[in-house]
């Protein structure tokens, strides 16, 4: 059985700042050393977006640090709040698509794993999310090659969705196409993703007798309050920072999450 770390929506701030009074980065080391603790035979770590909070350089320089003696190997795809630009000055040698994207796609023996990049800095609706025709003719290319295996996808926007009125209006653009180009791919499996700051779970219709599993993971720092009515995407709350336990195995995909500051 392989096991993948997922965390997301971590909100690297600079040193000194804090969200709602929390510091982020402390909130995240606590998390990855809860689950260094728990999990050595974990695989792999993987940070579905929002790395950072402003997506300046000292920002992603304090994460470079906090990764820097981290004993699994660390995946990186961005969200609304991260910038292509100092992302990839600071970590270099990350695996990028040849037009530039942060994606990445990784083989755990039966299982595909394939991070896309929804980053969108040209959006006019600020935070919103995207994939391109490159970025989703790239994603086409790794599960078609996937050699038998089933495909995971990550990304940062989910592709749904959620209830929460505010963040669907920031949400990914294009979740249609994507649903239609899923709809030719049979060997996806399970989608993950971040951005609501909320433990959610739903499901990708992409035709009329298949849907694919999608799980939303909570932040590691601050979270969406429970109001389902209201259309304000800036609001937080003090809860439980969280990260994801992705078990695979021969009969299929288990999705768990681990409320870490309990």
């Amino acid at each position: 059985m392989k096991k993948l770390l997922v965390f997301t929506d971590i909100h690297i701030v600079p040193q000194g700042e804090t969200i709602i009074g929390l510091d982020p980065l402390e909130r995240f080391a606590q998390g990855l050393q809860h689950a260094l603790s728990n999990h050595p035979d974990a695989e792999r770590i993987v940070i579905t977006g929002d790395l950072t909070h402003h997506g300046t350089q000292e920002e992603y320089m304090r994460l470079h640090d906090a990764l820097s003696d981290c004993p699994l190997p660390v995946s990186l795809t961005l969200g609304n709040h991260d910038r292509r630009s100092a992302f990839l000055d600071v970590f270099q040698g990350v695996p990028v698509t040849d037009t530039g994207f942060v994606q990445e796609s990784i083989d755990l023996d039966e299982t595909r794993l394939v991070l896309l990049d929804t980053l969108d800095e040209d959006a006019d609706n600020l935070h919103g999310g995207r994939l391109c025709e490159d970025r989703l003719q790239w994603m086409d290319q790794e599960i078609a090659s996937a050699d038998g295996r089933r495909v995971i996808l990550g990304l940062h926007h989910p592709p749904v969705l959620t209830g929460f009125p505010g963040m669907d209006s920031i949400g990914l653009a294009n979740r249609s196409e994507l649903a239609a180009r899923l709809a030719q791919h049979g060997s996806v499996v399970q989608i993950l993703a971040g951005h609501i700051h909320r433990t959610i779970h739903g499901n990708l219709t992409v035709n009329e007798t298949r849907n694919i599993p999608v799980f939303m993971f909570k932040s590691t720092c601050h979270q969406m309050p429970m109001h389902l009515t209201t259309d304000d995407h800036h609001i937080s709350v003090d809860e439980p920072g969280a990260y994801g336990i992705v078990l695979n195995s021969e009969d299929g995909i288990l999705v768990h999450t681990e409320d870490f500051t309990l």
